[in-house]
């Protein structure tokens, strides 16, 4: 018979050890796709990529309108929904206490938060693309920003309850409105957790196929206006990989190594950044 000390140490570690199996087992498949990445992507990805556009079958070609109408719904998308899910994420934390606003609003936004993107693309279709009656890089964003908006709401709102009530309490003793207490002293202090979710946001959109195949469709040429068909990563990778022709699947390789790290940057760059803002905390 194991004494109740024994016993606890052997629960512990198993649970430790059933841990460190699913952590070794995650790792292993992102080790397995991050080297077969790099074994088909490295090869494609000369600077032709970052040069030429996207080519016909059998011709030479690389990526440059697929990456810059990437960069621009991604940052526009991004522009649209940050302000939005920073006022919300604020008004929930900060007067979310009180009033029947509230809980719908966060309701509403997990629902956003777990809705397949698919979904969202065939609404913006819906709403945008089928009045307008042509595919733009407007939809695109437009579709990119409501997926921004939730991530955004969720990370504003927990940031904002980690700072302690003494601050927003030693502002108001002072005679600060409760505008200015929000503007000069929560939001600075949750400053670096806002910018993590924005990042994440960021990160979660870059790699978007399927709204965009319904709202910015694809464009084999350059094209700097937004309301007109824009070419992306995503959709390029999609068609390319999809291809029998052994030149758009090697551009479809190094397109994805593309997208993979920059999004693995980014969720590096936003976990550091949260780590220091919680640490601070």
């Amino acid at each position: 018979m194991f004494s109740l000390y024994n016993r606890r140490r052997f629960i512990n570690y198993l649970s430790l050890g059933v841990s460190f199996l699913a952590m070794a087992f995650g790792l292993f498949w992102l080790g397995w796709i991050l080297l077969t990445l790099l074994e088909h992507g490295l090869p494609g990805l000369t600077p032709a990529v970052f040069a030429k556009m996207t080519p016909p079958p059998g011709s030479d070609g690389g990526l440059l309108n697929a990456i810059a109408g990437s960069l621009m719904m991604t940052a526009l998308g991004t522009l649209i929904g940050t302000p939005i899910g920073i006022l919300a994420g604020t008004y929930l934390a900060e007067f979310g206490q009180r009033g029947w606003l509230a809980p719908i609003t966060r309701f509403i936004n997990d629902v956003l938060l777990s809705a397949p993107s698919i979904v969202i693309g065939l609404f913006v279709y819906e709403v945008y693309v089928v009045h307008v009656r042509h595919f733009s890089g407007w939809a695109g964003a437009l579709a990119l920003s409501i997926i921004v908006i939730p991530v955004v709401i969720r990370t504003t709102e927990n940031m904002l309850r980690l700072v302690p009530n003494t601050l927003r309490e030693a502002a108001a003793a002072l005679g600060a409105p409760q505008w200015k207490v929000i503007n000069f002293v929560t939001l600075r202090a949750a400053r670096a957790g806002i910018i993590t979710g924005i990042l994440l946001a960021v990160a979660r959109i870059s790699g978007e196929t399927a709204p965009l195949l319904f709202t910015s469709l694809n464009n084999q040429f350059w094209n700097g206006n937004m309301d007109k068909p824009m070419a992306n990563l995503p959709v390029v990778i999609f068609q390319f990989a999809m291809s029998p022709y052994e030149d758009w699947q090697r551009l479809a390789w190094a397109g994805a190594l593309l997208i993979t790290f920059s999004v693995l940057t980014l969720n590096i760059v936003a976990r550091v950044m949260f780590r220091q803002s919680s640490s601070h905390h």
